[in-house]
């Protein structure tokens, strides 16, 4: 197993972590067919990946979507949840920059950072796009058709503008929301970077709502934070699907919380 993991990771792979971390009691036995998850892995940050890889382990959703994630730094999560967890993925890439300062590499080749897309089965379709407007940095959106639940689904992962540019992610947002409307089963997966009352979210709760019936666009809304600031940025929309139950888990390898709900189709459907 050691020996495969290491092909996959390439010979940069660092020997001494490649011992699985137990996962706790109740964790998931496999990969679990209508799971999914978003979960900004944070970028730059001095965490391993095969720390992240067990977090994922413990939850083992069908679909992923990751922000800030750095190609090489997925393809270690991926080679360690297939050697070390028996999980296998497939990947799609929404690159937006290749930045020295984010993900690593050489001057000459930086590496690629933005999105992507893990899951258990194939992926086709795929779309990246990247907003006219990033803000302070570029950002955009992935976009695939999968099968999540045992249904096609088209997923949406997508990063917003930071926090403090709010008419900037207003116009990314209704961008997004006219692809998302072009599809009658949709889950848009991402960071936000917005409390679930901020006015830029509004096209996206009119199409798609939220997975937490208890968190909706209201002040008064009971949203559990999914950031390390006690902020609400992290959201699964469903559009033509519902939801059986939403999970924030806190971890100390991102400032942002892993978020996975169990997908089921939308009623009467």
């Amino acid at each position: 197993m050691t020996v495969a993991v290491l092909v996959l990771l390439g010979p940069s792979a660092p020997v001494g972590s490649l011992v699985a971390r137990p996962l706790p009691d109740g964790a998931a036995e496999g990969v679990v067919p209508n799971r999914v998850m978003t979960w900004n892995i944070c970028n730059p940050c001095d965490v391993g990946n095969v720390d992240r890889a067990a977090d994922i382990a413990t939850y083992a959703p069908q679909v992923i979507g990751l922000q800030e994630a750095c190609v090489r730094d997925v393809e270690q999560i991926r080679a360690y949840l297939a050697g070390l967890y028996g999980l296998v993925y497939h990947v799609e890439y929404g690159t937006v920059l290749r930045k020295r300062s984010r993900c690593g590499g050489t001057p000459w080749n930086p590496g690629a950072f933005g999105q992507a897309i893990l899951s258990a089965s194939p992926m086709t379709d795929r779309v990246s796009v990247e907003y006219p407007d990033g803000g302070s940095e570029d950002r955009g959106y992935l976009a695939v058709t999968t099968v999540v639940g045992g249904h096609t689904v088209r997923v949406f992962n997508t990063h917003l503008a930071h926090r403090r540019q709010q008419p900037v992610r207003a116009r990314q947002t209704e961008e997004l929301a006219a692809a998302v409307a072009r599809h009658d089963r949709a889950i848009v997966l991402g960071d936000f970077n917005a409390v679930p009352d901020a006015a830029e979210l509004a096209p996206l709760w009119a199409l798609a709502p939220g997975s937490d019936p208890e968190c909706r666009p209201s002040p008064t809304a009971a949203c559990e934070p999914t950031t390390d600031w006690s902020s609400r940025f992290d959201y699964v929309f469903l559009r033509g699907l519902g939801s059986v139950g939403q999970h924030v888990h806190p971890t100390v390898y991102s400032d942002h919380h892993l978020l996975h709900t169990d997908v089921v189709p939308a009623r009467g459907a």
